[in-house]
């Protein structure tokens, strides 16, 4: 149904204007094309449909208003036009003429002419009753002027650029020039493109499309989509205009079941808060089936490891991010016993690689019991977790020294949103019933069994396998049956939310030999769950899941298993499964609850309510096959015939064995088994329409040849058809939902394309486009909610089908209105992130759309030959389901679809799968049986249904074959130009491509180019005769896609697929002019693909015209260059070939670097040839390449005709050969130059206002040339270095303009008096940090430099990250903001958050630092010390590779691999070439060339040094390195450092350091070494081994030739202050003020002049700064040095020279091993200095050798205990009492631990000791660690040093005579920060232990002496902490001198002896005093006990007295005597 409205003119509009209309129906608005220039009459002829789904009322109303469009200005309304619909329903047609009203609702002399047309049609309609449900809510509030207003006045800005002549300026030449300049020129897939609007080619003279007589209803549903007209996509670049065809998919390869290889790396650094008694822990880790373990640590709660487990794998994807790692600690595992699990904790590898950086860093997982749910928690343990696949770099945060606070709680190992609490939760998984299952046996047992018994059985025995989180279970065998019946359910138990995110169901065949899968499906929980908080736990179903893997027919060997295990892509429907699952969360304190976690399997109900699975409905799949042409040659000669299955519909070979077909009837009871529903629907079937069998396969035809790699079937005017009836459950809503958000995804992706191609290729506006998607975007979320809303009380759905549309709605309302927000914020400066946000809003809308609950299964299209299955492709149903409601229709329903067609399962990887197996152009149509009127509505017209005999006259019975009536005869031009950046086919490492074009049937090649990567065809290839069947309208619209394949040519054998790309012809029917703007076409770019990869662009353009009745002379002529030579080659014609302009291209010819040999010989006398476009120039001969690899002639030049157009420039080739003897040439390698942008130099333009724009224009190229042309502004600018407020860590950066007046001054002298004001201060504040006095100067080295930077590099981390947060939440603000910024003082957070902000002015300066300074006053009191810079990564990436004047080229050589890895180019680079390019147009203006100095040798690279060979000495440091890949069995390595330059080889073997995988080196190297020989440095870290030879770890490379000669100066740091002693001495032989001066004269500027008062003046800048320095003995001199120094860390600043120079600094290098290529292997920090031979020789190296652990000395003497608990009772006397002693040691020295005496038989719990412990240890200030080096076992050949924290433990043990000991408690103290004693025994409590936040901590190494009482806790039985014991100790620190000076003995002994303990008499023992004992025993304890007996003794003496003489007295009372 749909309402049709035809504007056709509007007359009397005054004045001369561009008009614009705009129609409104229920909410939905749609706009003309702007006329231009229009006087008194406006003729828009436009038609407008809206489709409707519930019958419009007779007295809804369609306004029309027309509007005077302005580009700039909103639109001013002229009149508005209203119409009651009442006679259009009546009637359904009405024309009208009408006056139009103006706002005062008065008439106006404008009149308005439309036709309306309605037609409702009487088809079933939905349950769609809501009047009007294309309502969307209005979205013009602002104004309606403001739309066009966003996207018009792009129209308007390209047309000033383009040349149109006035005479044609109507709207279409704007509309389509537009087009073209907003066109891409990189598409990927350009199908429609370049296709103009649809109303574009209706002229003015033309009728307009919709004339009355071809207003039938075929026309109609063609009619105008509403998405090609809404305004937003006018600015579309890639609308696909039409509406028949969809967009083919580029991308050949299925990706997803290849291996790759991964490393999973974890360290497991120490655990705490173990539940258990003194226990021997140990870590397992596990990941799938490896185990690895730690070492085991004794006796202790608290482990600390630190170690460091690598595991590798090679695997696909899927089945890596399944794989669990699960981390448990087992205590006291030994070789006999298997240890008793402590905690455990898992998640999947999935979960880690979707964090930030792929990995986890110093998190705390927290351990559980499994097998007992009540209990808490067992634990926690700190570790780092990363994978890390191919290619990905983890960013580890930098290693310092980790003293961060144990924040257990705040860094948790969970993802973000997970809540810490955990709670155990059971899931239910419900397995009800299989379907439609394959055959899984041989069918010979099968007859052989049936002959002898005569039973038939189903050949399967199925059973179901659920596997999560590590854990499996399954449900019982059901014995030969293909429709398995169990009503079983699964039950885990787990901890909600899991770490785990997929489930697997998998249906299995048992078998007496091995199992094997029949289908599996993966169920996500993120997609069936939603953790917000109206959120709902996991759900699902009931519902049937699909699962599709191999072909059906069994065999023994199945190559395609794997696809049966869920790897790779289904080919075939396997089974359905109905299902449901639910999870319930435990309530753990209920008794009841089972509390194993093992896997349940127990019955279930079947599924009561068939509602919830949906009613059966009938469906009807029509499909018609219009084109299968590009048909595999190897496949060619058999007949070919296409079979189309939907489940086991139409399956005709091996669908199922059983044919019988109990079909429902319509009266079925609804409860019926509906299994048989998915028979084969063979037999003939009862029909509405006569008997209707499915047709599901075409007839077998011969094929027919195309060429000699391709054939096609003859499918010309005959098309074959195919139908299908099927029953399935209708669930369709579903699929109508994702239907809806993938539109507004696809809609989305394609204007997120657009917005990228505009910035790629430098389009004016991307902005505005954004904005318009963002526009399309909201409006479509809010067009879903309305939809959906209506969608709320449909009757069969489940639980997930219910909160997931409600969470949908949410997401997508939400979605809606962040769009039109962002909307508002995108601005040309903020378009980079606002792209980046929409890019998440993409993937969210996919996730959306991707239903989890399967309904219909997919579509498979088989192409048999011989009854075998060749090849296939495999179509979702949702995307061909039809749907009365246009944005619910599949996006291919009823539309011509071409698809590829792949081989199946592995035989589809590499080259295999990259040929073409068919191209099949094909129309497919699913919908229910009775919504079937319209399936062949959207075929190209023209045709006549053939039917089978029994349907013939019965209108909806669908054809058997269409035959088409009506044929156009076109001719296709294709114009191929050029292609670029192609794949590398031959060992040469280049090709000889040509290209082969498919048109339908028929194809052609271009000439054959030999050795290029970067062909230039030129070449015009013409296809006569193409015949299209069709009406000629729809082919303009939508021809056929053409296929450009592209091959190497190989002498023998054939020619190698080099990629392939789709393109669709511009096209002309006979009727149209050839002239601008369609025509002739232009070269556009067409993205190359090889499988998945993108291999090359082609330059290319084609055109279809039409061959009319006057036959070929009617066409335009071909008018190329005529170019006798080429013979029949007909050159690209000159309208479409680039216009071109005369450029000069110079290249500077450095040297050839690393070339390796070529065919085993060495490369001695090389050339490189450069070639751009034809025209080149050969370098100087290199005589000898070992002697000297450089040219003795460094620049020459060669002129070149280049396209004006600089995205059209061709590649410029390098190439490099060896002249060998007699005149032979060897080619070495090449290289092509893609794009030569970064080349091209365009002179400085005049009017630039400030240096720095046109700096910025010039492309960095006169920071190369090194000339300042201009006369420079005469404003002084004065850069004042204020001193730096200690606290704030970071620079601020001071850039300005040119002529703007500013100071920058450096003052020492305040910076001393802000040290000794802090001094002062020191006294007050900062609570225990009193002691932190300020260091000496000669206690500071080169490692608290270091140590201090990294501090600064994290805060600075931090604070950036605290700034992008901080950002966000400022955007709004900042947007009012940014306008005002000159003049408002900058906030400090935005000062961090941008440290390099242009200040304008210096008091904003000062406000910044004043305002920053506050945010961290904890560091107040923190020493200044000298900082360098760390780089946490290689020095090249932050100076672009010091690439500024002398660039790199690798050569290569070789064939690209096959295999997917991209980092196979690694292999295939032979060497490099320096050297540099310089593009420019012809002439260049005269004051370049006439400038001083200028030597015309040199060209535009003036000033460049010499390249003769120069000697330098290279001193490299290594510092340390960091995560090494273990190399040894025991998970460590023994590194050292090996290094080679040139011949020069250096292993520092001796100096290896054994078993650490973080060793710190601290040493430097000093090499003599001559550029450009040796100028590849190699640093590598390699582990050595007693036997055998030693492993490489990894290495890393430095080119040390290009940071030599860079302008960054990278040969020497610059410090940030100058010292001429200490820890900060100047390294660089050449003083501050000499480099300097170098630099101004390098760079022709003018200065340095110092002046008075501490002024520099350079160039145009004045620096002020301290003029002192002091020597080492305190004296003062005066120098220039400081000045010169803040010059130079300021260089960047200076114009035309200026570049940041490199600091003083630590770079962090990756270190990788040639074996595992990409995957990186530890880190190495290190750096460079280079000083040449010639100049003063520099000092000594820095000593950087590691710190040596300093000697201490810890005494610590136990005074007493008190309230220890009491163990033993007495034997005799049953009392409690305790024989405590206590026991002491240091973490990692437990063997030296030490006891006191014993203090028996406590019976308070009351100790005295007085004992004291000595323990001497090595420590480490700098990381507060302790260093042990000790022997790891006995067999170890060498000492391990291991760095650990200083804790002390004390234990409280009751000793025993006979027995062990029993352990009664302990408490662990960390030296550097421990609770202080209290100060007697009733203060000291269980908080000192639990609360250590709060309270005040001390450090030993701070106080040297404390004395006080601590707790001793233990765990008891609910593994609450109790106090078990008070201890009153003292601890005293010494240093190994003050030890030496007052020693002390051990226990109580000599010297310096305690007294001994007066402990009380009750303590001897009683057998030596028993009267003692037992009168105290009487006395105190037992007196009152001894009472109660005595009573109660009387007590019993009465009673038996009185029962004895009872019976007497009775008989004497009786007797009565």
């Amino acid at each position: 149904m749909a309402l049709l409205l035809q504007l056709r003119t509007v007359t009397g509009l005054r004045g001369k204007a561009d008009r614009i209309a705009k129609a409104v129906f229920r909410g939905l608005s749609f706009y003309t094309r702007v006329l231009e220039n229009c006087e008194d009459e406006a003729r828009f002829d436009e038609t407008f449909r809206w489709p409707v789904a519930s019958n419009i009322d007779g007295n809804e109303i369609l306004e029309i208003q027309v509007f005077n469009y302005s580009k700039v200005f909103t639109n001013r309304l002229i009149g508005t036009f209203q119409m009651v619909l009442q006679k259009v329903v009546e009637e359904g047609q009405v024309e009208v003429t009408d006056t139009l009203i103006d706002d005062n609702n008065s008439a106006i002399q404008t009149s308005i002419s439309i036709e309306i047309r309605y037609q409702a049609l009487d088809g079933t309609v939905g349950a769609w009753n809501d009047k009007e449900f294309l309502e969307t809510p209005s979205v013009h509030s602002e104004g309606d002027g403001r739309y066009p207003l966003e996207t018009d006045s792009l129209l308007s800005s390209h047309q000033q650029g383009l040349d149109i002549s006035p005479g044609k300026s109507n709207q279409q030449s704007a509309e389509r020039s537009f087009r073209r300049a907003g066109k891409g020129v990189f598409s990927a897939m350009k199908l429609g493109k370049t296709r103009p609007s649809r109303d574009d080619h209706r002229k003015q003279d033309e009728p307009a499309v919709l004339e009355a007589e071809d207003l039938d209803r075929k026309a109609l549903l063609q009619g105008l989509e509403p998405d090609t007209i809404s305004l937003a996509s006018v600015t579309a670049v890639t609308t696909n205009v039409s509406n028949k065809r969809s967009k083919p998919d580029i991308k050949m390869e299925p990706s997803a079941g290849r291996p790759m290889d991964y490393q999973i790396s974890i360290t497991i650094i120490e655990a705490r808060q173990l539940v258990g008694l003194n226990m021997d822990p140990m870590v397992c880790v596990e990941v799938g089936e490896e185990k690895k373990y730690t070492s085991m640590k004794e006796s202790t709660n608290c482990p600390y490891y630190n170690e460091y487990f690598v595991f590798d794998f090679h695997v696909p994807p899927d089945v890596m991010f399944d794989k669990i790692i699960k981390l448990s600690v087992i205590h006291s595992k030994n070789l006999l016993r298997s240890g008793t699990l402590v905690g455990s904790f898992k998640m999947d590898v999935g979960t880690v690689y979707t964090q930030p950086e792929h990995q986890f860093y110093h998190k705390w997982a927290i351990l559980s019991d499994p097998e007992d749910l009540t209990a808490g928690l067992k634990g926690y343990l700190k570790c780092d977790i990363a994978v890390v696949g191919k290619g990905d770099n983890i960013k580890t945060p930098h290693k310092a020294n980790e003293t961060e606070d144990d924040d257990i709680e705040g860094n948790l190992l969970l993802p973000d949103g997970v809540p810490p609490e955990r709670q155990w939760a059971r899931f239910y998984i419900k397995i009800y019933r299989a379907e439609g299952l394959p055959r899984m046996n041989t069918s010979i047992m099968a007859n052989v069994k049936k002959a002898l018994i005569g039973e038939n059985k189903d050949l399967v025995d199925p059973y179901v396998q659920v596997f999560f989180a590590g854990q499996k279970g399954k449900t019982s065998i059901q014995k030969s049956t293909y429709e398995p019946l169990w009503n079983e359910q699964i039950i885990f138990t787990e901890m909600f939310p899991p770490l785990c995110k997929r489930i697997k169901i998998q249906i299995r065949d048992s078998d007496k030999v091995n199992d094997v899968a029949i289908g599996t499906h993966f169920i996500d929980l993120r997609k069936i769950s939603n953790e917000g908080d109206k959120g709902f736990l996991p759900t699902f179903g009931p519902a049937w899941v699909n699962m599709y893997g191999s072909t059906r027919n069994y065999t023994l060997m199945d190559e395609h298993q794997e696809l049966n295990e869920g790897l790779g892509e289904g080919v075939s429907f396997r089974a359905r499964l109905l299902m449901s699952l639910a999870v319930e969360i435990l309530d753990t304190t209920n008794p009841e609850i089972n509390s194993s976690t093992e896997v349940q399997v127990e019955q279930a109900t079947s599924v009561a309510d068939q509602n919830c699975t949906g009613k059966m409905e009938e469906f009807f799949l029509f499909g018609a096959f219009l084109e299968a042409t590009m048909i595999d040659r190897k496949i060619g000669d058999k007949p070919i015939n296409f079979e189309v299955t939907i489940g086991n519909y139409g399956n005709q070979i091996d669908g199922m064995s059983k044919p019988i077909l109990r079909r429902k009837k319509e009266g079925g009871d609804g409860n019926e088994e509906e299994s048989e529903l998915l028979q084969n629907s063979s037999e003939d079937e009862g029909d509405e329409d006569g008997e209707m069998v499915s047709v599901s396969s075409s007839q077998p035809m011969k094929p027919l040849v195309t060429d000699r790699n391709y054939f096609h079937l003859p499918y010309f005017e005959k098309k074959p058809c195919i139908y299908i009836k099927s029953w399935w459950q209708d669930q369709r809503r579903r699929l109508y939902n994702a239907n809806i958000m993938d539109k507004i995804a696809d809609k989305l992706e394609e204007g997120l394309n657009d917005v990228q191609e505009m910035i790629k290729t430098e389009k004016p506006h991307p902005e505005r486009r954004l904005r318009g998607v963002l526009e399309e975007l909201s409006s479509g979320c809010l067009h879903f909610v309305t939809l959906a809303d209506k969608d709320q009380h449909h009757s069969s759905r489940t639980r997930l089908d219910r909160e997931r549309l409600k969470s949908c709605m949410r997401e997508l309302e939400n979605m809606g209105q962040q769009a039109t927000t962002l909307r508002s914020q995108v601005k040309k400066n903020t378009m980079k992130d606002k792209l980046k946000l929409v890019q998440n809003f993409l993937q969210k809308l996919r996730f959306l759309a991707d239903e989890p609950q399967h309904t219909i299964p997919d579509i498979f299209i088989w192409m048999m030959s011989n009854n075998k299955r060749i090849a296939y492709a495999r179509v979702p149903s949702k995307d061909i389901l039809y749907s009365i409601v246009d944005e619910e229709m599949g996006k291919d329903c009823a539309k011509v679809k071409t698809i590829f067609l792949k081989l199946p399962g592995k035989r589809g990887f590499g080259p295999a799968g990259w040929t073409v197996q068919a191209k099949m152009e094909i129309y497919l149509w699913l919908g229910l049986n009775k919504q079937r009127k319209d399936f062949l509505s959207g075929l190209p017209c023209g045709f006549e249904e053939k039917k089978t005999s029994r349907g013939q006259n019965l209108p909806s019975f669908p054809p058997i074959s269409l035959l088409y009536t009506k044929k156009q005869v076109f001719q296709l031009r294709a114009h191929m130009y050029q292609a670029r950046s192609l794949f590398a086919a031959d060992s040469s490492g280049l090709s000889d491509p040509f290209a082969r074009v498919f048109f339908i049937s028929q194809s052609q090649c271009t000439e054959v180019l030999n050795e290029t990567l970067c062909p230039t065809w030129d070449q015009l290839l013409v296809f006569d005769n193409v015949e299209l069947y069709g009406e000629a309208h729809e082919m303009r619209d939508d021809p056929p896609i053409i296929v450009i394949e592209i091959y190497d040519q190989d002498t023998v054998g054939k020619a190698d697929f080099m990629g392939r790309t789709f393109a669709k012809p511009v096209v002309k029917m006979s009727d149209e002019q050839y002239c601008p703007p369609r025509f002739p076409p232009q070269l556009e770019y067409y993205q190359i693909y090889r499988g998945n990869s993108t291999a090359g662009d082609l330059l290319a353009a084609f055109e279809l015209l039409q061959i009319g009745p006057g036959g070929k002379s009617d066409l335009p002529p071909i008018d190329g260059p005529t170019d006798m030579d080429r013979g029949p080659i007909l050159p690209v014609p000159l309208g479409i070939r680039p216009v071109l302009s005369k450029y000069r291209v110079e290249v500077l010819f450095w040297g050839l670097r690393d070339l390796k040999r070529v065919n085993l010989a060495q490369v001695d006398r090389p050339r490189v040839d450069i070639e751009c476009a034809g025209k080149g120039v050969q370098s100087a001969l290199i005589q000898n390449y070992k002697k000297n690899p450089n040219f003795s002639t460094l620049v020459k030049w060669f002129e070149v005709d280049l396209p004006e157009n600089e995205l059209l420039h061709p590649p410029l080739n390098i190439r490099v050969v060896d002249c060998r003897a007699f005149g032979r040439y060897t080619l070495v390698g090449s290289h092509a130059v893609s794009s030569l942008r970064k080349f091209i130099y365009r002179p400085p333009d005049k009017k630039a206002q400030h240096w720095n724009m046109t700096a910025k224009q010039l492309n960095g190229y006169l920071a190369m040339t090194n000339r300042a042309h201009r006369s420079r502004p005469t404003g002084e600018i004065v850069v004042n270095m204020e001193p730096e407020v200690p606290i704030k860590k970071m620079e601020t950066m001071v850039k300005l303009e040119a002529n703007s007046d500013a100071v920058v001054k450096v003052d020492v002298s305040e910076e001393e008096k802000e040290r000794k004001k802090k001094k002062k201060k020191g006294g007050g504040g900062a609570g225990e940090e009193v002691e932190e006095e300020e260091p000496d100067d000669s206690m500071l080295d080169w490692w608290s430099k270091y140590f201090a930077s990294i501090e600064t590099m994290k805060e600075q981390l931090r604070q950036q990250e605290a700034a992008a947060a901080e950002a966000e939440e400022k955007e709004e603000m900042e947007m009012a903001e940014e306008i005002k910024l000159d003049d408002s003082p900058i906030k400090g957070s935005k000062a961090q958050a941008k440290n390099k902000e242009k200040s304008k002015a210096p008091k904003d300066d000062k406000k910044k630092k004043q305002q920053s300074a506050p945010e961290l006053p904890e560091k107040k009191n923190k020493p200044r010390i000298d900082e360098l810079k760390v780089f946490n990564k290689e020095l090249e990436t932050e100076f672009d590779n010091f690439e500024d004047w002398l660039h790199t080229f690798n050569l290569l050589r070789g064939k690209i691999g096959d295999n997917d890895d991209n980092a196979t180019e690694e292999e295939r680079i032979v060497g490099r070439f320096k050297g540099s390019i310089c593009v420019y147009k012809m002439p260049l203006p005269d004051d370049i060339t006439k400038e001083a100095g200028y030597d015309p040798n040199f060209g535009m690279f003036q000033g460049i040094p010499s390249n003769d060979p120069i000697n330098v000495l290279v001193r490299v440091y290594v510092v340390r390195a960091t995560d090494l890949h273990p190399a040894d069995i025991n998970g460590k390595a023994d590194p050292y450092i090996a290094i080679k330059l040139g011949k020069t080889d250096i292993k520092d073997k001796e100096n290896y350091i054994s078993k650490q995988l973080n060793p710190v080196f601290g040493k430097s190297f000093d090499i003599e070494a001559t550029f450009p020989m040796e100028s590849m440095l190699t640093v590598a870290v390699y582990d050595w081994d007693l036997v055998g030879t030693d492993d490489l770890i990894g290495e890393t490379k430095i080119d040390l030739e290009n940071r030599y000669y860079s302008k960054h100066r990278a040969t020497c740091g610059v410090s940030q202050t100058y010292s001429i002693h200490g820890y900060n001495t100047w390294r660089d032989p050449m003083k501050p003020s000499q480099i300097l001066s170098k630099l101004c004269k390098d760079g022709k500027v003018d200065g340095p002049h110092y002046g008075p008062g501490g002024r520099v003046k350079v160039a145009n800048r004045v620096f002020t700064g301290p003029t002192e320095i002091e020597d080492e003995n305190g004296q003062k001199k005066q120098t220039d040095e400081h000045l010169a120094l803040a010059v130079l860390r300021h260089w960047e600043d200076i114009p035309w020279a200026g570049c940041k120079l490199v600091p003083e600094h630590v770079e962090t290098r990756p270190l990788l091993n040639p074996d595992k290529p990409g995957i990186e292997q530890g880190r190495l920090e290190m750096w460079v200095d280079m000083f040449p031979m010639d100049m003063p020789a520099p000092g000594p190296a820095i000593d950087i050798s590691p710190r040596k652990p300093k000697k201490y000395e810890l005494r610590v003497i136990v005074w007493n205990t008190d309230e220890v608990v009491l163990e033993d009772d007495d034997y005799f006397t049953g009392e409690k009492s305790s024989d405590i002693f206590v026991r002491g040691w240091l973490k990692g020295q437990q063997e030296d631990k030490q006891d006191t005496d014993v203090h028996y038989h406590s019976l308070t719990g009351e100790g005295n000791f007085n004992w004291r412990y000595i323990f001497p240890f090595d420590y480490l200030m700098a990381e507060e660690k302790i260093v042990i080096s000790k022997k790891e076992s006995m067999f170890s050949w060498d000492e391990t040093e291991y760095k650990i924290p200083a804790r002390l433990t004390l234990q409280v043990w009751d000793a025993d005579h006979f027995s062990a000991d029993d352990f009664l408690g302990a408490i662990e103290l960390d030296l550097n920060r421990f609770p202080r004693g209290a100060k007697t025994s009733k203060q000291c409590s269980l908080e000192m232990v639990t609360n250590e936040a709060e309270l005040p901590m001390i450090s030993i190494f701070k106080q040297k002496r404390v004395k006080g009482w601590w707790p001793f806790v233990a765990r008891d039985e609910n593994d609450e902490l109790e106090v078990t014991g008070k201890v009153e100790a003292e601890l005293h620190l010494l240093t190994a001198e003050e030890a030496e000076k007052s020693p002390a003995g051990l226990a109580r002994n000599e010297p310096d002896p305690l007294e001994k303990p007066n402990r009380p008499d009750t303590s001897f023992i009683w057998f030596l005093n028993p009267l003692k004992s037992i009168k105290y025993l009487i006395c105190t304890r037992y007196k009152w006990l001894i009472i109660k007996i005595v009573l109660a003794l009387l007590l019993l003496v009465m009673v038996a007295l009185f029962l004895y003489s009872m019976p007497g007295y009775m008989v004497k009372k009786l007797l009565g005597a």
